[in-house]
């Protein structure tokens, strides 16, 4: 008992975050925004590694003679 008693007094993950970031509304708009601009950054960088990865030597830059037509001599 005397360990649930001393898990209700600090609280849990969830009470501790709504101390921090939800008990004001512009604080949670915030983080919400900023987690949202990070989350997007995150995948974006992921997809297009994942994109690269997967089409090495078949992109535009990796032709080295594209466009380049041979002299006649």
């Amino acid at each position: 008992m005397d360990s649930a008693t001393r898990r209700r007094s600090q609280g849990g993950l969830f009470e501790g975050l709504y101390r921090v970031i939800m008990r004001r509304n512009s604080i949670y708009v915030t983080f919400v925004i900023a987690g949202a601009f990070l989350g997007e950054r995150a995948v974006d960088y992921g997809v297009h590694r994942l994109w690269e990865y997967n089409n090495a030597g078949k992109r535009y830059e990796d032709i080295p003679v594209l466009g380049q037509r041979q002299s006649e001599e």
